[in-house]
């Protein structure tokens, strides 16, 4: 009988990740996540049921990043799947009316909260042999709009700490930057308002794109992706 998948999706609750969550599960792949907000974290593990694992994590926190790490790998095994889609957006303005404080926490989320999930999972994935890590960037990682700086240097980070990391796996591993395209989410709508509406909703955005998560495998490594 085939090995179950396992994946592991940070921010889970919300947008993206709780669609990828949505979509897995119903695909037969077992899930481990992880969020900042307590009621979701319960709504999620109430909807997916087991055998999933989730728990209540802030991605800035290694310690908790790391405890996150030992509960889902007693829970699941090493995951097949990383989907690193944790991340928050400024909100709208010149950069030099951005709060220094939250410049600092959209850089804490969007890149060390990252990087703090890959030093935990990367060495689980070294020893299974195998695994997919998808660092989620966005179409303002590869171009610029106005008054998104902040967001902007984050997701151009993520495009290059990527390649980095590609070249530094063993084979069998792949890691690889992913522009999800434009979806109408809680995000977005804080940079566009109404206008996102325009634009698929996470749900309908996983229908195509977990299929597509699903076929990546290491011949994808340093692989700049969009669904």
């Amino acid at each position: 009988m085939a090995k179950t998948k396992v994946a592991w999706v940070t921010g889970c609750t919300r947008g993206l990740g709780r669609a990828m969550v949505g979509g897995l599960a119903a695909r037969g792949w077992t899930l481990a996540g992880c969020a900042r907000s307590e009621g979701g974290v319960q709504e999620v593990r109430s909807a997916v049921g087991s055998p999933h694992f989730f728990a209540k994590v802030d991605v800035v926190d290694d310690a908790q990043v790391a405890e996150f790490c030992a509960g889902a790998m007693a829970a699941t095994g090493a995951p097949d799947l990383l989907l690193n889609s944790a991340a928050l957006m400024n909100t709208p303005g010149p950069l030099w009316e951005v709060e220094a404080r939250e410049f600092s926490d959209v850089i804490d989320v969007n890149i060390k909260g990252v990087a703090n999930v890959l030093r935990h999972v990367i060495p689980l994935m070294i020893e299974h042999g195998t695994g997919v890590v998808v660092n989620f960037s966005s179409g303002w990682g590869r171009s610029t709009s106005p008054e998104v700086g902040p967001y902007c240097a984050t997701k151009w980070a993520i495009e290059g700490l990527t390649q980095a990391l590609s070249q530094e796996l063993p084979p069998g591993l792949a890691a690889v930057a992913l522009n999800p395209g434009i979806i109408d989410t809680d995000m977005l709508r804080e940079a566009w308002g109404e206008e996102a509406s325009a634009y698929p909703n996470p749900e309908e955005w996983a229908q195509s794109a977990v299929p597509f998560l699903e076929s990546l495998s290491a011949k994808d490594n340093g692989g700049a992706l969009s669904v």
